[in-house]
């Protein structure tokens, strides 16, 4: 639990356990229209913050959360248990992810987007929010994907804004995704189309 003499914990942070942090790390960056350290962040036992990562305040944090190197955590989200998040992944701010969730390299997830359970997102996976993003109302008008429990995105897929997807639904790599995804689907394609269902993959 030594804090290498480049890195920095804000005042406002906990830990509930042992940690390791890497160099050059922030925890509890004050967002902004804040003061600094008066937004709370709590961090589960067993986690590990790899080189670069920033992580704001106000988030709640479960256990053995794990980072690759220059990660972007941004403000007031709900993490859960065992949640990795791969190197240059950038998460914005509230953001609800659950349990046991992977993120691998490179994965961009926006505002009120929902990861549940077990979800697994590949390499370059974005989710995107705002339907029209050039509009005088879209900051009002955002809305995250749902990524129910142990749906599985493909590498550099892209889930358009509200888009659900339902549990245990795989995306093809290279999707693009504009409509809602039933459970157990499997879905490919640009725009993507359901190609199969999960019980008759052979694995």
């Amino acid at each position: 639990m030594n804090l290498p003499s480049n890195s920095i914990i804000h005042t406002g942070v906990t830990f509930a356990g042992p940690y390791q942090i890497g160099g050059f790390v922030i925890i509890g960056e004050t967002p902004a229209g804040s003061c600094p350290g008066t937004v709370e962040t709590h961090v589960g036992p067993g986690a590990l913050v790899r080189s670069h990562t920033v992580v704001y305040a106000g988030n709640r944090i479960g256990a053995n959360f794990q980072t690759g190197h220059g990660v972007l955590v941004r403000e007031f989200n709900e993490i859960g248990d065992d949640v990795s998040v791969g190197s240059g992944s950038i998460i914005e701010h509230h953001v609800k992810i659950g349990n046991r969730v992977r993120m691998h390299s490179g994965v961009f997830i926006p505002e009120f987007s929902v990861l549940e359970d077990d979800c697994w997102l590949g390499p370059r996976v974005v989710l995107t929010n705002a339907k029209y993003p050039m509009s005088l109302d879209a900051k009002a008008n955002l809305m995250g994907p749902v990524i129910g429990r142990g749906a599985k995105i493909g590498a550099n897929a892209t889930v358009l804004p509200g888009v659900v997807i339902g549990a245990g639904a795989l995306v093809g790599a290279g999707a693009v995704v504009t409509r809602d995804v039933p459970p157990g689907a499997v879905v490919a394609g640009v725009p993507a189309r359901e190609i199969n269902r999960i019980g008759n993959l052979p694995y």
